[in-house]
């Protein structure tokens, strides 16, 4: 039989493409040795996609045929893109006066301390603040280049900043007058041989870097930052530089002031402070205290508004940041009504941030203290007086005692180490060590030791001290008045409205000259008070009669006496221990 030809075979018809290679997307996947996962369909197709889009080249490195939309049309011009309608969908549009509306809306958020910012957006929300746009001068915008300097210009002479020869002597005299040597930096000066002393390295507590990077660790971890300060000094411990960090950095984080230990200033300072601040950030007056803690539901009301605005998030993170020895980690033991923070009434006790757990949806961080005043404007008094350093480590701490008497009271001084007078600082301290026993060998005051002691009763609080705020720094005898309690001012009235109807009574009586006219007054007022007492017994009846039971047990709970904090100028503070004292306390 004879064998047929090619030429008269037939086609290869298309069929099912049995290729094992990899690109075969028809391929058996079936026991295949050393492939962990198979290559799907659509897999491979983008395989082959990538190698369309390279350009082919021949040996030389010329380019035969271009890549897809990198090639040259017909018309001259370079295909970049695929000329496609996809790419105009699910465009946005926004008119011009609903993008103000809406610039406006987000500056009145922004600006508004109780005004909140949900969540940060992918938008650029930057490019809205045309304010930047005009910060540079646009020169040719005001003059152009040919009106200045080319063939056409039209100005002839320079702009100068004075009319004549006159303004300009004036002007002279006047920079004259104002110059100093010490702001000159170019002026050479002659070399005395004075040096300014090197500064102690205690005085850089609370600046080093490691706390810095433990501040920023706190502050990048948390959702609502908490600055604790202190109220006897609120713009002391004040960061104008955390501040400014939270608005341009993080807007959506939040930030709220803790006024601590109001138990050390009397009540209308801690309202006049909160008054002040709480029109930049929420401020809340705090007094943090194991068993009578003040101000403690506010805050943990106000962290539990936090949690539901952010109901997304499974917790939050609440920060807590400040300078040192501000009471942050008091402030936590206070929330939590347990000691789970190491505290001391001294700098630098806390030296890692670290978590504790409030809630199941609130945790909270405490920070180690930091000084924010990278500048070193801050003098070493200050920070002696704010309590950053510790006292033990400061050398000659006696320097400091005359910057801290002329804060406080000579009356506060007196009283709370029984010396009435003195001359100057040294003085003071040397009555104080003769009068405590801190003497030395030869029966002198040891006057550094006695400065000590002084310098810790100033940072404990047992001296007392505060910053007026401003628009009452004058003396508050009027205002102090006017802050006296609503109850006992109440009593007052109640008393004086008495005395005068008594007056008014006795004033409409005739007057009697009976010798036993005494004896029927007294007996009259007798029967009136008695007949006044049985009224308001039966009013009384018939007001607890009409009410129902819970309002009786709600009545007597209210009647109840309730436990109240003691306050620091009421008991602790000497300025005020024998206010109400009616014999004065004679002194031995």
């Amino acid at each position: 039989m004879a064998k047929t030809s090619s030429a008269t075979k037939a086609p290869r018809t298309q069929g099912f493409n049995r290729s094992a290679h990899s690109m075969n997307p028809e391929r058996k996947t079936d026991n295949l040795k050393g492939v962990a996962k198979v290559r799907t369909k659509a897999t491979i197709k983008r395989l082959q996609m990538y190698r369309n889009f390279k350009a082919k080249r021949d040996r030389k490195g010329k380019i035969i045929q271009a890549a897809p939309f990198q090639g040259w049309l017909a018309c001259g011009t370079q295909a970049r893109v695929e000329p496609h309608r996809k790419w105009f969908d699910n465009t946005r549009v926004i008119g011009q006066n609903a993008l103000q509306k809406f610039q406006e809306e987000l500056g009145k958020a922004v600006r508004n301390p109780y005004d909140i910012v949900m969540k940060p957006t992918g938008l650029p929300i930057t490019l809205l603040n045309e304010k930047k746009k005009h910060e540079r001068v646009h020169i040719l915008e005001t003059e152009s280049f040919e009106s200045v300097f080319g063939s056409k210009r039209t100005r002839k002479r320079p702009n100068l900043y004075v009319r004549d020869e006159q303004q300009l002597s004036e002007t002279i005299n006047a920079i004259n007058e104002s110059y100093s040597d010490d702001k000159d930096l170019d002026l050479v000066r002659e070399d005395t041989g004075e040096r300014k002393a090197p500064r102690d390295w205690i005085m850089a507590a609370g600046q080093s870097r490691r706390i810095w990077n433990e501040l920023y660790k706190v502050i990048d971890s948390s959702d609502v930052v908490i600055m604790v300060l202190d109220v006897r000094d609120p713009p002391g411990t004040r960061c104008a530089h955390i501040e400014n960090f939270l608005k341009k950095e993080k807007p959506h984080k939040h930030l709220i002031f803790i006024l601590n230990k109001v138990d050390l200033v009397p009540v209308w300072v801690t309202q006049r402070w909160v008054a002040v601040l709480s029109s930049e950030y929420p401020t809340v007056a705090f007094h943090a205290s194991l068993t009578h803690p003040f101000g403690k539901g506010a805050v943990i009301n106000l962290l539990r508004q936090f949690t539901k605005l952010h109901s997304e998030r499974k917790q939050i993170s609440v920060g807590f940041i400040g300078y040192p020895n501000v009471g942050k980690s008091s402030v936590i033991n206070a929330l939590r009504s347990k000691k789970v923070c190491k505290v001391a009434p001294i700098a630098g006790e806390t030296k890692v941030w670290q978590y504790i757990t409030l809630m199941k949806r609130i945790f909270l961080i405490d920070c180690p203290g930091v000084v924010y005043d990278a500048t070193n404007t801050e003098t070493d008094t200050e920070k002696v007086l704010k309590g950053v350093v510790r006292v033990e480590l400061v050398p000659d701490p006696e320097q400091y005692i005359p910057s801290l008497m002329d804060r406080v009271k000579e009356e506060h001084l007196s009283k709370t180490y029984g010396i009435e007078t003195w001359t100057d600082g040294e003085d003071f301290l040397s009555q104080l060590g003769i009068k405590t026993g801190k003497l030395l060998k030869g029966g002198e005051a040891d006057i550094t030791l006695c400065a000590r002691m002084v310098l810790n009763d100033w940072q404990r609080g047992k001296i007392p001290y505060y910053k007026a705020p401003p628009g009452f720094e004058e003396p508050l005898s009027a205002i102090e008045k006017e802050c006296e309690p609503i109850t006992k001012r109440a009593d007052l009235d109640a008393v004086e409205e008495s005395d005068s109807d008594a007056e008014s009574e006795s004033a409409e009586l005739p007057v009697v000259e009976d010798e036993n006219a005494t004896s029927t007054d007294s007996d009259e007022e007798e029967e009136r008070k008695k007949e006044k007492q049985a009224k308001l017994q039966e009013a009384h009846e018939a007001y607890m009669s009409s009410l129902t039971s819970k309002q009786k047990r709600s009545l007597m709970l209210r009647n109840k006496r309730k436990k109240v904090g003691s306050d620091f100028y009421e008991v602790t503070n000497v300025k005020n221990r024998n206010r109400d004292r009616k014999i004065p306390k004679t002194t031995k």
